[in-house]
């Protein structure tokens, strides 16, 4: 199948835009790209990092254990390319999470379609050993957890009774002066800690988040190291129940696991205590604030918007090549069927969903130099201003963008029709790693909550004329909409201002529920719902002025004039198919006439006919290889029938002309002899 499909040929030979250009953008330059690719060059020459039969074909026990084979020659070859490649490396809070891009991005989506379980050891657990660790810990533990030298760790935090309402968690370790030793338990079956990837077979140690008590009194939520299963012979040590909770609806290589604890103890110096410590008499000290134990959890939350848009451009990627290969239904009686991407119809579900990528990933780059920026400033003992304002956007980002990414895969995925059913065409994979992290790491209403509670609070703010942070500045702006020429900035505007009055109308319903002397948590009970809308709302309006300012700002450096242009269609069209998208909160709130409303939907078709032809070189842009996409809708060549049928055959069920449940069970039905 070496030859390129003529259609696709033919669509990358007339796009007014090189991909190689955009991709050495996307890449954030030629080295980065260059230096990405010699990385997949290296790793897939091994044929042992290939796959003999599709996933899909094996049973979960089977998919376990091939994905432990294969994630330990991965990170064998992964080493040994870093000690050519970068002998300097060392491992910081930055390093981790480009280390993480290479095990959760394009290269680890390459050999692990449904993840691994190795991928928390390298994000959760090295992070807060690097983020909650004393130097002395930080000597003792982090180099060996680094290598793997005799360390397989997770981070066990959710329980099966608490999810994202950690303060909830069961799970305890008290303090036993005499020993200077932690005595943990999980003291009822909803405390056994749930959901921990790696947890199940993988990992011998994990980070417990555990109710600390002194002497009975209760000092909150602390992390502690605890080792599960012996180093020599990974059996359970005595008093730890572990175990793999069973298939899920995607991420089937994750080894996702249960954890309960009766009386196990570690030593004093196994509470990771950074921010807080146990002295050997058992007094508690507070040193950094209580809301730093949660950095791990922040931290995972700004890179998983990273890790959605990825899955979302993946699926956009197959739906795009998919689309000018298949051809249907003439738009001219006169003429042949064309390509289903000429629909207007098919451009809709498509191309919007490429914008939305590329808007993701400008807000998960700010995003990310955002939380950089607070965690120096904590370093240095200040910061903590920002942490609210950090906090909330980590929320209602990571909770809108899986929301919609997971909406738009599945969108992506019924544009290929029943093709994009098989299970070859690999959007259950990509759909079932997306939608998981709609509730990972923060259940998407309970964080919008949290959200809606730092806009309340910086609306009242605004009523007193004190100083709002950056993202929400918006909210002190009462002046109406006033509709110019530039319709992105109307549309921009418009959302801003909708965000504002249903925060407002949140502000206004507590208050009406505490004048009727409910208490705090109930009146935000019964507000839920404009509280919730109100965080919705200041998501889309911080993502679509934040694409039109970092838009203003890529322009400003040494971008290419084509690229320029495509990404200006790109935020233009994510605008204002954000504005339409929300066109119910958008007119409840401000005073839009039917003229403009229609000269936006005109503007929104113009943007899909200019961005169609250059359809192609954009997702060629993204340099999704060929096995990171693992589907036979999207490969580069465009060959998708002979790949569905070449797929088909190596289906195992296929290996034998007759199966042997014909003569054990259909031909004795047939003769009446069951």
């Amino acid at each position: 199948m070496s030859s390129v499909n003529v259609d696709l040929q033919r669509e990358r030979s007339g796009a007014s835009i090189d991909s190689e250009d955009f991709a050495r953008w996307w890449a954030g330059g030629s080295d980065k790209l260059e230096e990405r690719r010699a990385l997949e060059r290296f790793v897939f020459k091994d044929a042992e990092l290939e796959e003999a039969v599709h996933p899909s074909c094996l049973s979960y026990k089977e998919r376990y254990e091939q994905t432990i084979a294969r994630s330990t020659k991965f990170l064998v070859k992964l080493r040994q390319w870093h000690s050519t490649n970068q002998p300097q490396f060392s491992l910081s809070v930055d390093s981790l999470r480009e280390f993480r891009v290479l095990l959760s991005g394009q290269l680890g989506t390459a050999l692990f379609q449904q993840s691994f379980p190795l991928r928390l050891h390298f994000s959760m657990f090295l992070t807060t050993l690097l983020s909650q660790g004393t130097e002395e810990q930080l000597h003792k533990w982090l180099n060996r957890a680094w290598h793997m030298d005799g360390i397989i760790g997770t981070y066990a935090q959710t329980e099966l009774g608490h999810g994202t309402f950690v303060r909830g968690l069961e799970t305890r370790a008290d303090y036993d002066a005499e020993s200077e030793e932690f005595v943990l338990n999980t003291p009822s079956l909803s405390a056994y800690k749930w959901w921990p990837g790696g947890l199940g077979n993988t990992a011998n140690m994990t980070i417990v988040l555990a109710q600390l008590y002194v002497k009975g009194q209760h000092h909150g939520l602390q992390p502690f190291l605890v080792r599960i299963r012996d180093e020599e012979t990974h059996q359970p040590l005595p008093g730890v129940d572990v175990g793999d909770i069973g298939p899920k609806l995607g991420g089937n290589g994750v080894n996702n696991g249960f954890l309960g604890l009766r009386n196990v103890r570690i030593p004093r110096d196994q509470m990771l205590m950074k921010n807080a410590q146990v002295l050997p008499d058992g007094t508690f000290v507070q040193g950094r604030p209580p809301l730093l134990l949660y950095g791990t959890m922040v931290y995972v939350r700004v890179i998983t918007l990273r890790d959605v848009l990825h899955g979302l451009l993946q699926a956009a990627t197959i739906a795009t090549r998919y689309s000018v290969v298949r051809r249907q239904s003439p738009i001219d009686d006169n003429q042949p069927e064309v390509q289903i991407l000429d629909h207007i119809t098919q451009q809709v579900k498509i191309l919007p969903q490429i914008a939305r990528g590329v808007c993701y990933r400008l807000a998960a780059d700010w995003l990310w130099n955002f939380y950089a920026s607070v965690l120096d400033q904590l370093e240095r003992g200040s910061g903590q201003h920002s942490l609210p304002e950090l906090h909330a956007l980590s929320c209602c980002l990571k909770a809108v963008a899986t929301d919609e990414a997971s909406e738009g895969i599945d969108r992506l995925r019924k544009a290929c029709g029943g093709h994009g059913f098989l299970s070859s065409a690999n959007f259950d994979s990509i759909y079932g790693m997306a939608t998981a992290a709609y509730t990972y790491e923060g259940e998407y209403t309970v964080l919008m909550l949290q959200t809606a509670r730092f806009l309340v609070r910086q609306y009242t703010d605004s009523l007193k004329r004190r100083v709002l942070p950056g993202s929400v500045t918006y909210l002190r702006n009462t002046a109406r909409l006033s509709w110019g020429k530039d319709l992105a900035e109307n549309a921009a505007r418009a959302l801003e201002i909708s965000a504002m009055e249903q925060t407002r109308q949140a502000w206004q319903s507590q208050s009406m529920h505490r004048q009727r002397k409910l208490s705090e948590q109930q009146s935000n009970n019964l507000a839920g719902r404009q509280l919730t809308a109100a965080a919705v709302a200041h998501a889309h309006a911080f993502l679509t002025r934040n694409s039109l300012q970092e838009l203003e700002r890529l322009r400003r450096g040494p971008l290419s004039t084509q690229v320029s242009a495509v990404l200006g269609q790109l935020v233009e069209l994510f605008v204002l198919d954000t504005f339409l998208r929300q066109a119910g909160p958008v007119l409840r709130w401000n005073s839009i006439t039917g003229t403009q409303l229609r000269l936006v939907e005109r503007r929104f078709e113009q943007l899909l006919t200019k961005l169609r032809p250059n359809a192609v070189a954009l997702v060629d842009g993204f340099d999704f290889h060929d096995r990171t996409l693992g589907s036979t809708l999207g490969s580069y060549d465009g060959r998708v029938y002979e790949r569905l049928m070449a797929e088909a055959r190596r289906n195992p069920l296929n290996q034998e002309p007759v199966n042997a449940t014909f003569r054990s069970h259909l031909q004795p039905m047939m003769r009446g002899k069951l």
